[in-house]
């Protein structure tokens, strides 16, 4: 076994991936991460038992196609692996649903992929995700507004979705095919800017030089967020029914709450209703809020849309909306 098959075999099973002695269908594109990829799921596979199903798809963008199409073909018959294939209607999709041709792309794809999988019985879905793909994908989100969640975007194990090599780098995957001799096909389009994923791609290529760890240090952030969430999640709900409930008349909450504390409780709670849970709405809301639950006042207090009036039972107020328009931004109280 090779050291780059060791570190990433021991790095899934630190994560505890959850998956082995199962079949799992591998999403190959012919390219370097998903040719890389299938290489190394068949060199572990007797290490974790698994049974390998290979899958492709011919989105119908590319004259290169078909020959990524006899690539993996002929990758398959030499691993002696079982290939299925489509052929997909992007641009179609495309032009019926109004999105782009990415987002067509990548819908079609993966809904072929789970339809797939669920007709050979295959538990995961592996993807040929990198180290790489989430420094782009934290970068997009930040760009766009995605808050702590931006810091969280691409989990090793999702559902059916299994990125066993989402701790690699993009080149140490080409090192790894180069030292196995096994080609694999490049994608012109990468290099072209019509996508977002793309342009940050060229971008973090200056920032990287600047920054040789970047990569690692936002993959270490990550795993940090992602246990302080856990930890922030299960204190919000060892309070749920003691300190607050949604219940048919709104959003009872019981007591007085650090402002940090009933921004939790807000966020969790509207996620149950399915209330807006935009972040300056509601940083705005839990500080208009705090004061006045730890007043002896009964009076009714109203913030634009939202009214906040005393519960029944005499120790918990009640929030609900007053108006059938939710607010999301931050009105004048009165």
């Amino acid at each position: 076994m090779l050291r780059a098959e060791s570190t990433w075999l021991d790095q899934l099973r630190r994560r505890g991936d959850d998956v082995q002695n199962t079949r799992v269908l591998v999403a190959c594109s012919g390219g370097g991460d998903s040719t890389a990829l299938l290489v190394f799921l068949w060199g572990v596979r007797r290490s974790l038992k698994l049974d390998l199903v290979v899958a492709h798809a011919d989105h119908g963008l590319r004259p290169e196609a078909q020959e990524d199409a006899d690539f993996v073909r002929d990758l398959c018959r030499h691993l002696d692996l079982d290939l299925a294939e489509a052929s997909l209607d992007v641009r179609r999709h495309a032009r019926e649903q109004g999105i782009g041709l990415e987002t067509a792309a990548r819908e079609l794809r993966w809904e072929w992929l789970k339809a797939e999988a669920a007709s050979i019985g295959a538990e995961a879905i592996a993807t040929g995700h990198t180290l790489d793909d989430h420094t782009e994908t934290v970068f997009i989100r930040l760009a766009r507004g995605g808050g702590l969640g931006a810091l969280t975007p691409l989990p090793a194990r999702q559902a059916h979705r299994w990125s066993p090599l989402i701790e690699a780098r993009r080149e140490e995957l080409r090192d790894y095919l180069r030292q196995k001799k096994i080609p694999w096909r490049e994608d012109a389009t990468n290099e072209e800017g019509f996508t977002p994923r793309n342009r940050w791609r060229a971008l973090l290529e200056g920032i990287r030089a600047e920054a040789p760890t970047l990569d690692d240090h936002l993959w270490e952030t990550h795993s940090q967020i992602a246990e302080l969430v856990t930890f922030r999640e299960a204190q919000v709900a060892a309070t749920k029914g003691l300190r607050w409930q949604i219940q048919d008349d709104g959003l009872h909450l019981k007591g007085t709450f650090e402002e940090v504390e009933l921004r939790w409780i807000l966020e969790a709670a509207f996620r149950q209703a399915d209330w807006p849970r935009e972040a300056e709405f509601l940083r705005d809301l839990a500080a208009w809020l705090r004061p006045h639950l730890g007043r002896k006042s009964r009076k009714p207090k109203t913030w634009g849309s939202w009214s906040l009036e005393p519960a029944v039972d005499g120790w918990a107020w009640s929030l609900t909306k007053i108006s059938r328009e939710i607010a999301t931004t931050s009105p004048s109280p009165t």
